[in-house]
């Protein structure tokens, strides 16, 4: 009798607990690096295990995470996915064409996990280090036939009524068809949003409006967020507006939680370039934007759902080159993005007149690149930058820039980038996209759920069921 009474205590005990963790997280991250694949990740954690001097890796916080995965990225009309499709897979749970923004094979509007969590009762952020009406964040609010049409995009921002958008700026604020028609600001504020420029601005709001989108300061160079290598202490940050998300998101009446998507669209646009030591630093600066969800699980580890991964991989980024070696400490002396030192070259063309002596581009590129210094050069590198000098600055009137997806940049600084590549023994075979599995990490309720091989479909699908959004 006292046995069947013991194991009836013990069935109970088990029936609360599985109660208890059954019930729907309140708060859903839902964390994406654009372009990460698996090799970005490692080669990460070899980087900063270099910075310590030591062999092997330290792990970034979200790679510790319990449960990981893989997920293929195939969109509906190719084997190598576009941003726009796998966005729209991750946010929708539906394969669709190459530069479709949140609708199907058939031009047809799909539902986004985000429009989902809203019509559930949640609120909702979309945040990204990019432009805000860019092929990920659109995916989320958005149904576009061509990711292209950034401003119809950008118009759908405001009709979504989500709570919290953060990013950098919009692209196409002014209709290119139409320049008459309202700009993108005037179209969000009338839909009820606060247009905030940086940081402190979004502080000194106080959580005075319901609707908030953070942007870059009307001072920025680009109308993206900074890559976090070339980045000033005064800039806008993915970790600031993460930060900011999730006060204005939990502070807002938080009684069935949120939705938040964070992109961390830069590290693509670094590996479009090939540029090894930058789109690593932007794995970091992900990591840390991540960090300040996971502090906030930490405090709610039972409301708390978070997910991160990719919508593909970008560049081919291989590790080695033959050598049975990495030297990721070379890396270390890189101090400007390749659009950053191409910035710096403009500059110094304009300040000196355009009469640039190569003793100046030397002292240049042992600056940001440590050439001559921590760097030592082989003979026919440092040939191949005197040349490229040469060409550049005493030869040739139109000088041919290097052309990435997102940049044109002086051939100088994309040049000096592949000699640093190549001694750090790493590797670039493609500058586009590739049909590579991506990474899936998640923690909390819900997570185990996230284990395994998965098409990228899957994830939003068990999000959903997840948080129980309908």
């Amino acid at each position: 009798m006292k046995t069947k009474r013991t194991i009836s205590f013990i069935a109970l005990a088990i029936c609360i607990c599985i109660a208890g963790f059954a019930k729907a997280p309140k708060y859903v991250f839902y964390f994406i690096g654009d372009g990460m694949g698996l090799n970005q990740v490692v080669a990460t954690q070899y980087y900063l295990r270099s910075c310590k001097g030591e062999l092997g890796i330290t792990p970034l916080g979200f790679a510790q995470f319990p449960y990981t995965g893989i997920a293929t990225s195939y969109s509906g009309d190719s084997d190598v996915t576009d941003s726009a499709a796998g966005g729209t897979a991750l946010a929708t749970g539906h394969k669709t064409y190459n530069g479709a923004i949140g609708v199907d094979l058939n031009a047809n509007p799909v539902t986004s996990i985000a429009e989902m969590a809203h019509r559930s009762g949640a609120k909702v952020g979309v945040a990204t280090s990019v432009t805000i009406n860019h092929a990920t964040p659109a995916s989320f609010y958005a149904h576009q036939k061509s990711r292209n049409d950034y401003y119809a995009i950008g118009t759908q921002l405001g009709t979504s009524a989500f709570e919290f958008f953060g990013g950098g700026d919009f692209a196409d604020n002014i209709n290119p068809n139409d320049h008459s028609a309202p700009q993108l600001y005037d179209l969000t504020r009338e839909a009820g949003y606060a247009i905030v420029r940086g940081y402190d601005e979004y502080k000194d709001l106080k959580g005075k409006q319901d609707k908030v989108l953070l942007i870059q300061k009307e001072d920025a160079v680009e109308n993206t967020l900074p890559y976090a290598i070339d980045a000033s202490k005064k800039d806008l940050t993915l970790e600031k507006v993460t930060t900011a998300a999730i006060d204005h998101l939990y502070k807002k009446n938080h009684k069935k939680g949120f939705f938040l998507m964070v992109e961390g669209g830069k590290i693509d646009y670094a590996c479009h370039a090939n540029d090894a030591a930058t789109a690593l630093q932007e794995v970091v600066d992900f990591d840390n934007a991540i960090n300040v969800a996971y502090k906030f699980y930490k405090k709610h580890p039972k409301e708390t759902l978070i997910v991160i991964t990719a919508d593909h991989e970008t560049g081919g980024f291989t590790l080695g080159n033959g050598s049975y070696a990495l030297n990721f400490a070379a890396l270390q002396a890189q101090k400007a993005s390749q659009a950053g030192f191409s910035r710096i070259v403009n500059k110094m063309r304009h300040d000196s007149k355009d009469n640039v002596t190569w003793k100046q581009m030397q002292k240049a590129l042992t600056e940001y690149f440590g050439f001559w210094d921590t760097v030592q050069l082989r003979e026919r590198d440092e040939q191949a930058l005197r040349s490229e000098y040469e060409r550049s600055f005493t030869g040739e009137k139109n000088v041919k820039m290097a052309e990435s997806l997102y940049y044109r940049d002086e051939p100088i600084s994309a040049l000096a980038v592949r000699i640093l590549n190549r001694i750090a023994m790493v590797s670039w075979p493609v500058g586009s996209h590739t049909a590579a599995y991506v990474p899936v990490f998640a923690i909390g309720n819900g997570a185990e759920q996230f284990t395994g091989q998965m098409n990228n479909t899957d994830i939003p699908k068990k999000i959903a069921k997840i948080a129980d959004y309908k």
